[in-house]
């Protein structure tokens, strides 16, 4: 009894015979509960919960941001992707962008904003899986951001560290600012602008913001910026439902969303770490985290090297999921030495908000939201209470690379949905971070896999991640110990050290339902402010 009473994690998973909402802030997920108490199905419960999390996380979340997400039917025991990354404009070309002097489009301002996917993404998920009237959905977030809510810690702190971005853009000052200084932790924040602009969503549907009054904002907006965006770039938008690609890893069958995502790295990184014994080396030893470290590497180098949209530039996913291609990749990694120029193989032919929820009949929604950077692309639409996302950052200026820019395709997204099963055990999940994510989920999947924590344990435990390039410097949390620590460093790893659970490494986000107990589970992030919350049930 006493070892069972000793435990790493954070706390104790949610446990229930009915739904569960993970999301980063309580009031979203105790929203999703809301909607699921009412007979509402997990696509229900995961727009009204990240409808309010536009409300009560602005910089993260919202209207004027991209969606993805992976639902499974848990009644024909099929798995649909979703994907609801916004296109470029028409006018948005490599040659305008470098006339203006433009080197770098994520900080670009208007030029940042491709077209928002995330309402026309709302509209689609709740037509094929809806249960509820989609006006309902919306009631909660409605509801808080005409009425107020206190923020949290964590929220006010992304808050504070953009205020200066938040101050060049009069518009979204005068709403998320109080006298130049964001709201203190505990004060009751109001937006009545978007409590009207969700109104009009929620009794006219998509159209009113791609074809009607608050499309006339966002195009007035444009326009007043000099930006390209055109009224038929909004008119003829479509989100679209893809397949998910997935690989094995030790019997299980992980699913990420195909290009122009970037989820084919976390599952390429499952492959490579395949081909060593991680089990018998333990969580977080050097050689296990070694191995991650030097397999995302390899993952992430093929990931750039061929990733975009795949209508406008071929991906070679198939040859980049090959296990034998796998195996060649895994025999590059030194066991006693860090590679910091690792160069991309030869296969054959921002800040995010994320959240996942299990219904009582074992469907699951695994959604994940972006206005990219915090805050997007510090333009919010006049009158409108949200500001556009930043997407436009995942477009290169190169035209021979995968990504280039081109009107009318989607940029190379990080955000990544994921959802991994094995017989009756089905688990919806994700991590937020930018290029945290794929590394992320391949750490959360060998905690399960390899490790046999539960869904908690595997979300609480100390992650490192690699920078962006193919160079040494990894994040790691301090929880790792000296020794191990240590032990990296001697292997060539340049450690920057973080605090015990560092918001830098991404909240994330489990639920995981098993079919033949019919029991649900559900898991937060203590990087986050969130929480799972269970449904409800009617006395």
């Amino acid at each position: 009894m006493e070892a069972q009473l000793e435990r790493a994690q954070s706390r104790s998973m949610t446990v229930s015979r009915h739904g569960i909402v993970a999301t980063s802030q309580t009031l979203a997920s105790a929203a999703g509960a809301k909607v699921l108490e009412r007979g509402g199905s997990a696509a229900d419960a995961a727009i009204a919960a990240n409808a309010m999390i536009g409300v009560v996380e602005p910089m993260m979340g919202g209207v004027g941001g991209d969606l993805l997400v992976l639902y499974w039917d848990a009644k024909t025991k099929k798995l649909a992707g979703l994907n609801a990354s916004g296109w470029a404009p028409k006018a948005l070309t490599i040659d305008f962008v470098k006339s203006k002097g433009i080197t770098n489009l994520g900080t670009a301002g208007i030029h940042s904003a491709p077209v928002p996917g995330c309402v026309e993404g709302w509209s689609k998920l709740h037509k094929q899986f809806g249960r509820l009237p989609w006006e309902e959905v919306f009631k909660p977030a409605i509801y808080y951001a005409r009425e107020g809510y206190p923020l949290t810690e964590r929220i006010h702190d992304y808050w504070w560290h953009r205020t200066s971005h938040l101050k060049t853009n009069k518009a979204g000052a005068a709403i998320f600012l109080r006298n130049d200084l964001a709201p203190a932790v505990g004060e009751v924040f109001r937006n009545p602008a978007l409590a009207d602009t969700l109104s009009l969503i929620a009794r006219d549907g998509a159209d009113v913001f791609y074809r009607g009054p608050i499309a006339k904002s966002i195009l007035q907006t444009s326009d007043q910026f000099g930006g390209t965006m055109a009224a038929a770039d909004l008119a003829e938008y479509q989100a679209e439902w893809v397949t998910p690609i997935s690989t094995t890893y030790r019997g299980w069958t992980v699913y990420e969303m195909p290009p122009n995502s970037q989820g084919v790295a976390a599952l390429s990184m499952l492959n490579i770490m395949e081909s060593f014994p991680l089990a018998s080396m333990g969580p977080a030893s050097a050689a296990t985290l070694h191995t991650q470290i030097e397999a995302h590497k390899l993952a992430a180098q093929d990931l750039h090297r061929y990733v975009g949209d795949p209508r406008a530039v071929k991906v070679p996913v198939k040859g980049m999921l090959d296990k034998a291609y796998a195996a060649q990749r895994a025999a590059l990694i030194d066991p006693q030495k860090a590679t910091c120029d690792v160069k991309p193989g030869e296969p054959e032919s921002g800040d995010t908000m994320y959240l996942t929820v299990v219904d009582r009949d074992g469907n699951i929604a695994s959604l994940i939201q972006s206005l990219s950077r915090t805050f997007g692309s510090g333009i919010a639409v006049e009158g409108r209470g949200f500001h556009l996302h930043n997407r436009a950052s995942g477009y290169s200026l190169e035209p021979a690379r995968p990504n280039a820019l081109k009107p009318r395709i989607r940029p190379f997204h990080t955000i990544i949905p994921a959802f991994m099963e094995k017989g009756d055990l089905h688990i919806g999940f994700g991590i937020i971070g930018g290029g945290n994510q794929p590394q992320a989920h391949a750490q959360f999947i060998a905690n399960i896999v390899d490790f046999g924590m539960n869904i908690q344990a595997a979300l609480d435990a100390p992650r490192f991640m690699n920078g962006e390039t193919s160079a040494c410097e990894v994040r790691i949390e301090q929880r790792i110990p000296a020794t191990v620590r240590q032990q990296l460093a001697t292997r060539g790893h340049k450690l920057d050290l973080r605090a015990d659970y560092s918001n830098l490494l991404g909240p994330g986000q489990v639920v995981m339902h098993d079919a033949a107990k019919r029991v649900n589970y559900g898991a937060s992030d203590p990087r986050g402010d969130g929480a799972a919350v269970p449904e409800s049930p009617v006395f």
